[in-house]
């Protein structure tokens, strides 16, 4: 019996939610790859309209942002969500930025209610990225952006600011099938 409950909750899980974290998003921030090796790719973003809060010693950035797009901004206006979710450092602060959708541009998007987030844009430029499954945990990320760097530094590429953490999947998708990436913007000469 018991392996019966476990066996229909297993099936249950398949059907209902597995297709969910695969349709969390409904864009993703547009790129074109420029070069690919064994280990990283370098992609060309153009620029990208980010909505972002700042660490304040607490971890309840993911909900602020959640709750900008789930409406509470000026316009009172759901945001469709986006990917990927990054998290980089810049000036000894933590940031995590959830993308626009690309029907935005700075004047149409609405004004956070929260003081605590900024509209901002993130400037084109090329970015390499490495990407890895598993959970997004800072042991993972820092794993895998130590390879990347190294990679770069190998290949004479040289690296512009902090390393940028991006998560494309919700907390419902198995572990071996999530989409993770380490990324680092980078000085690139074709």
């Amino acid at each position: 019996m018991k392996k019966t409950i476990i066996l229909f909750s297993f099936i249950v899980y398949l059907f209902l939610i597995l297709p969910y974290s695969f349709t969390m998003a409904n864009e993703e921030a547009s790129y074109d790859v420029v070069q690919k090796n064994d280990i990283y790719e370098v992609r060309y973003y153009s620029d990208r309209l980010v909505v972002q809060v700042t660490n304040k010693g607490d971890d309840s950035r993911f909900r602020q942002l959640f709750n900008y797009i789930s409406g509470q901004n000026k316009k009172s206006e759901k945001i469709a969500m986006t990917i990927p979710v990054t998290q980089t450092q810049k000036d000894g602060e933590m940031f995590m930025q959830f993308y626009l959708p690309s029907k935005f541009n700075k004047e149409t998007t609405p004004i956070p209610n929260n003081p605590n987030l900024e509209v901002t844009i993130i400037p084109e430029g090329y970015f390499a990225v490495l990407q890895f499954s598993g959970r997004s945990s800072d042991k993972n990320f820092e794993k895998h952006h130590q390879i990347l760097k190294q990679k770069l530094l190998d290949d004479n590429i040289s690296i512009k600011g902090s390393a940028i953490r991006a998560t494309y999947n919700s907390p419902f998708t198995l572990p071996p099938l999530r989409r993770n990436e380490s990324m680092f913007s980078i000085d690139w000469k074709n």
